[in-house]
């Protein structure tokens, strides 16, 4: 059942022509997923760089950079030649990503505030997007990821961070996660799970145009029907339990 604050007249209008996603979306969690030691000794940022087969000058997007963890670390594999933005609709944790990469010297990284709908990414212009435990947290997929499309250069790869678990819970089920991917323009092509990651690792490319919004069909949580999800959409709030 989809959450009750994705409701259409709850929703921005610029999603309206979108579906809204048939799931429950996370609370938005602590910027800092783990302590960035912990992470480095699990080798994370290194075994998902190496899986994403980032090299020297690419330009990287990391939405929902955060406190920075994967931006600084991609800021230096794609060395003085490449570039990094960081994106966050939390103008809080940008400020202090600001004052880190100030204080960090990191010349090739740029901050931008995004939309819970659009990540405001130029066309044509990364060869990889970073989305790392986040985007179970994200309210409008379907919106946020056709409008992300353009943004990728030919050849270009999104990479999906997560931990399988239900979507209220901070992670999302990886058919799920295929599943939206898919209905928007993109294809799977690589799939991994790893302990350095504590999760699973998701590569996606474009494949072929996007969907008239309207066209888009939402996708079913695993087990769920459509009969579930039809009687759902017609019980009002005030009567369901799962406010």
């Amino acid at each position: 059942m989809p959450a009750c604050d994705t409701a259409d007249d709850n929703r921005p209008e610029t999603s309206r022509d979108f579906p809204r996603p048939y799931r429950p979306v996370s609370d938005l969690g602590s910027n800092q997923f783990s302590t960035e030691q912990i992470r480095d000794d699990r080798r994370e940022a290194v075994t998902v760089m190496d899986q994403a087969d980032i090299t020297e000058g690419m330009t990287v997007a990391d939405i929902g950079a955060g406190e920075g963890y994967y931006t600084v670390r991609l800021a230096d594999r794609v060395g003085a030649s490449g570039r990094v933005l960081a994106q966050d609709i939390d103008e809080d944790a940008l400020r202090r990503l600001g004052a880190r990469v100030e204080r960090e010297r990191l010349d090739n990284v740029s901050i931008a505030l995004g939309g819970v709908d659009d990540p405001g990414l130029p066309a044509n212009s990364f060869d990889r997007i970073f989305m790392v435990h986040m985007y179970h947290e994200i309210t409008e997929p379907y919106a946020l990821l056709w409008r992300m499309h353009p943004a990728l250069r030919e050849g270009g790869q999104v990479i999906v961070v997560d931990v399988d678990r239900p979507a209220d819970q901070h992670g999302i089920n990886p058919q799920l996660l295929f599943c939206e991917f898919e209905r928007v323009g993109y294809r799977l092509v690589e799939f991994v799970r790893k302990p350095q990651i504590a999760g699973y690792y998701a590569q996606f490319e474009v494949a072929g145009e996007r969907p008239e919004p309207r066209d888009i069909e939402p996708c079913l949580q695993p087990g769920e029907t459509a009969t579930e999800i039809s009687i759902a959409d017609e019980i009002a709030p005030e009567e369901t339990n799962e406010l």
